[in-house]
């Protein structure tokens, strides 16, 4: 097994984060054009910018209104973990379901989990989660929501398509399933302690 380090994106990563994007060419995740800026506010993730996906990006980074695990093997950002309060990523997949069954919103969200195609089913995923988790520890932790896809057992799905790992892998992360969300998402829970 690989040894990845963990960074925040930040100004002094946005580089390798973006070489990470422009690599993936038309890949649906990750694609020039997305820039995992779905999530964020509508005002924030599509003004003043225009098109330009990687400069709203870089400006959301540069306004610390933008966080992400970074995994690197060596110097080569190979996946990440975007994070961040609900404030800061308002948008998710099947609001209206999330919405019924919401007591409290969490501190922190984890909205998208890419890795680079090179390095799928190589624990890069895995250890994007685990990075977020760390850093928001060290952030000051709280309760963390992420919004995995729920598989019927022997069903699988391809991993282009698998914007938020696994039902088990949030489970081997330490997270509670808390409820169904859409038609094969799930709400699952953990706090975490302030490092």
């Amino acid at each position: 097994m690989t040894e990845y380090t963990i960074k925040p994106l930040g100004p002094d990563t946005w580089d390798d984060f973006a070489r990470l994007i422009e690599r993936q060419g038309n890949a649906s995740f990750g694609a020039p054009g997305c820039w995992c800026l779905w999530f964020h506010p509508d005002d924030a993730a599509r003004e003043p910018d225009g098109a330009n996906g990687r400069a709203r990006k870089q400006r959301l980074v540069d306004q610390g209104r933008a966080h992400a695990a970074l995994v690197f093997d060596g110097d080569l950002a190979v996946g990440w973990c975007q994070y961040g309060s609900p404030e800061e990523l308002p948008g998710i997949h099947h609001r209206k379901d999330y919405e019924a069954g919401l007591v409290r919103l969490p501190e922190y969200r984890l909205t998208c989990i890419f890795v680079d195609k090179a390095y799928r089913k190589r624990g890069v995923a895995a250890a994007a989660l685990r990075g977020a988790l760390d850093l928001i520890a060290k952030a000051g932790g709280g309760v963390v929501e992420g919004y995995p896809h729920d598989l019927q057992e022997g069903k699988k799905i391809s991993s282009s398509f698998l914007y938020n790992l696994t039902r088990s892998v949030y489970e081997e992360a330490g997270f509670t399933y808390e409820r169904p969300k859409g038609k094969g998402n799930c709400v699952m829970t953990a706090t975490i302690a302030p490092r």
